[in-house]
C-alpha cells in the first residue's frame, strides 16, 4: 500500500521518474485553469447570468468576506493568493473520491511547497504594506532578545502548516484502505463522504491560517489603529 503518491511512479522520462504527485498536481492545475477560462470568457454584467458565473461570484464573494473578516482590510490584494491556495487544496481533496486519483495533498512534498509559498508571501505582503525596516523590527519585539524565538516561530508555523495538511489527508487515505480490506462495500463509502468533508475543511483551515499569518505581519498596525479609533470617544459627540 502506497502511503504517499510520491511512492507511485507512473512513468519515466529517461532517468527522471514521474510519480503520481507530479501528474495529479498538474492535472489539478490544468483543471482549474481550463475551468477558470471557460467560466470567465463570457462574463455578463446583467441580472441574468449563467449558473457557472453565479457559482464563481458566490465563491469569490465568500472568500472575499472571509479575508475581510480576518485582515480587517479590503480583500483585493490578498484574494488571488489565498483564493488560489483554497481552490487548489479543495479541488485536490474533492477529486480524491474519483477512483484512481491520488490527491497531491497527501504528499509531504506538496504540502511543504504550499507552506513555503505562505512562508514567502508573509514577508512580501508585510514589506509592501509597511516597508522592510518596519517588518524586520517586528522580530525584535518586545525585546531584541526575542529575535531567535521569533525566527523559530516563523519556521515552526510553516512546518506545522505542511504537516497538518499532509497528516489529515494521508491518514484518511490509509483508513479507507484498511476499511476496504475489512468491509469492502459499506464502510469505504461512508469514509469517502467523511473524507470529502474533511478535505474541504482542511482547505478552508489552510487558507484561513495563511491569511492570519499574512494579516498579523502586514496589518497589525492598521488593526491596532482601527481598534483605538473605535475605543476613543468622539469629542464632538
Amino acid at each position: 500500500m502506497e502511503i504517499s503518491p510520491d511512492q507511485l511512479v507512473l512513468f519515466r522520462l529517461g532517468p527522471v521518474a514521474i510519480n503520481a504527485t507530479i501528474v495529479f498536481t498538474w492535472l489539478v492545475m490544468l483543471l482549474l485553469t481550463v475551468s477558470s477560462w471557460l467560466v470567465t470568457r463570457r462574463l455578463e454584467d446583467t441580472e441574468s447570468v449563467s449558473r457557472w458565473q453565479n457559482l464563481l461570484e458566490v465563491l469569490v464573494q465568500g472568500m472575499g468576506d472571509q479575508i475581510r473578516e480576518v485582515s480587517r482590510a479590503e480583500p483585493g490584494r490578498y484574494l488571488p493568493f489565498v483564493g488560489t491556495l483554497f481552490l487548489f487544496i479543495a479541488t485536490a481533496n474533492i477529486l480524491a473520491v474519483v477512483p484512481g486519483f491520488h490527491p497531491p495533498t497527501g504528499s509531504l512534498s506538496t504540502t511543504t511547497a504550499l507552506a513555503i509559498c505562505v512562508f514567502v508571501a508573509v514577508p512580501l505582503y508585510a514589506i509592501a504594506e509597511h516597508g522592510i525596516g518596519a517588518y524586520l523590527r517586528q522580530y525584535l519585539q518586545p525585546t531584541p532578545f526575542m529575535l531567535p524565538f521569533n525566527v523559530i516561530g516563523e519556521i515552526s508555523r510553516t512546518v506545522a502548516l505542511a504537516v497538518r495538511l499532509y497528516g489529515n489527508i494521508m491518514s484518511g487515505t490509509v483508513v479507507v484502505a484498511i476499511l476496504i480490506g475489512v468491509a469492502p462495500f459499506f464502510f469505504p463509502i461512508l469514509m469517502e463522504l467523511l473524507g470529502l468533508l474533511t478535505g474541504i475543511i482542511q482547505a478552508y483551515i489552510f487558507a484561513i491560517l495563511a491569511m492570519v499569518y499574512i494579516a498579523s505581519a502586514a496589518g497589525t498596525d492598521a488593526a491596532g489603529a482601527a481598534d483605538s479609533d473605535r475605543q476613543t470617544p468622539d469629542p464632538q459627540s
